[in-house]
């Protein structure tokens, strides 16, 4: 009868702890959905309701071309990364402007040129937090250097003593219970657990459930990357995307409705202090800049375009530095040079952030 008894017990004891664990669990779950878009809105690219308007840059991949050693290519690569971090660059196109992009024949899909993909590469580490690079940049030529640039240094590049309610991190190959979540290396000193059931080695961006950083276990949920910007208005980086010719900068757009502001820089273009402060309205722009022959050759190259004036390809088609004294002004000074005059003509129209077509979790193949 005694062993009866034990056998019961034990039972119950057994149901006992795991409705407990449920109710736990379940506490647990309505604590992080507190405050935070439904899963659906998470799940379609953190469409919320105070989205942002985006800024993004086209540049050729030619530019590494002028530069006379890897070291100088690197570096160069390097300036045009720290002027999209300065002015909040949401998107940097890299195109090729020369027409060196070459089908693979044992393929269907092109290569762009050497240069497009170092530039690609190397905008594409600088981004990622020191945290997270050794996870997706393995050792590559293309960043033999790497090491001498000077670091972002932006909002989501966080050290392991920062707070912050969003964290970038990549999710850990850990085993856990089956249907439990997975565990996220977010850059501090214990993993974040996550309840979502994700592929192991992919980059995602974390909302933490506790203020608390130093706890033992920390929980969190899984989140656009967009949604940092859109929630809280801190900057959280830009993606990287690569484009065939000029043309494929538009026809590719990650946003539905596209650009709705497009910009042309070079010297031939009407001058940019006629244009009225914050006159420029846009949801999505679009800024694009010359190689070393200017836009004109890369429209020339352009398979698809069947025009040789590079105005009739944009919205606005600015000068952004009148009265040069320099024969040619470089792509990475005009970078600068452009945003930090655009930056008092163009004025943002908040709007709800678009399901972009591509993931900021993807990243330049490093074989």
């Amino acid at each position: 009868m005694s062993g009866n008894l034990k056998k019961n017990w034990i039972e119950h004891n057994a149901k006992h702890k795991e409705k407990r664990k449920n109710r736990m669990e379940q506490k647990l779950e309505k604590k992080c959905k507190r405050n935070v878009v439904s899963d659906e809105d998470e799940v379609k690219g953190g469409v919320n309701k105070n989205g942002v308007s985006t800024v993004s840059i086209a540049v050729p991949g030619s530019i590494l071309d002028n530069a006379q050693t890897p070291e100088l290519r690197t570096y160069l690569a390097g300036q045009i990364a720290r002027a999209a971090c300065i002015y909040k660059v949401d998107e940097i196109v890299v195109f090729d402007d020369k027409g060196d992009t070459k089908v693979n024949e044992k393929s269907t899909y092109s290569e762009e040129s050497t240069s497009c993909l170092q530039l690609a590469r190397i905008l594409q580490y600088l981004e990622c937090p020191q945290y997270l690079r050794k996870y997706f940049f393995p050792l590559h030529k293309d960043l033999q250097f790497a090491g001498l640039l000077n670091p972002l240094d932006a909002p989501h590049h966080l050290r392991q003593q920062d707070i912050s309610l969003f964290r970038e991190g990549v999710v850990k190959n850990k085993p856990n219970k089956v249907g439990k979540g997975s565990q996220v290396n977010v850059g501090l000193f214990n993993d974040v657990y996550v309840d979502k059931v994700l592929t192991p080695g992919i980059r995602v961006t974390v909302k933490l459930c506790q203020e608390d950083v130093n706890l033992k276990k920390l929980n969190g949920i899984v989140v656009s990357p967009k949604l940092p910007r859109s929630e809280t208005g801190i900057y959280w980086g830009y993606s990287v995307r690569l484009a065939n010719c000029i043309s494929e900068i538009f026809t590719k757009c990650p946003y539905t409705a596209g650009y709705d502001l497009s910009i042309g820089t070079s010297d031939k273009g009407s001058c940019i202090d006629d244009i009225p402060s914050h006159s420029l309205k846009y949801h999505h722009s679009l800024i694009v800049f010359g190689g070393l022959s200017g836009l004109e050759s890369a429209i020339e190259q352009d398979p698809v375009l069947n025009t040789h004036d590079p105005a009739l390809l944009f919205n606005k088609y600015f000068n952004t530095c009148p009265e040069q004294a320099s024969r040619i002004i470089r792509t990475e000074e005009a970078i600068l040079i452009s945003l930090a005059e655009l930056r008092h003509k163009l004025s943002p129209i908040h709007c709800p952030v678009d399901n972009q077509q591509f993931s900021d979790n993807n990243f330049i193949n490093n074989s």
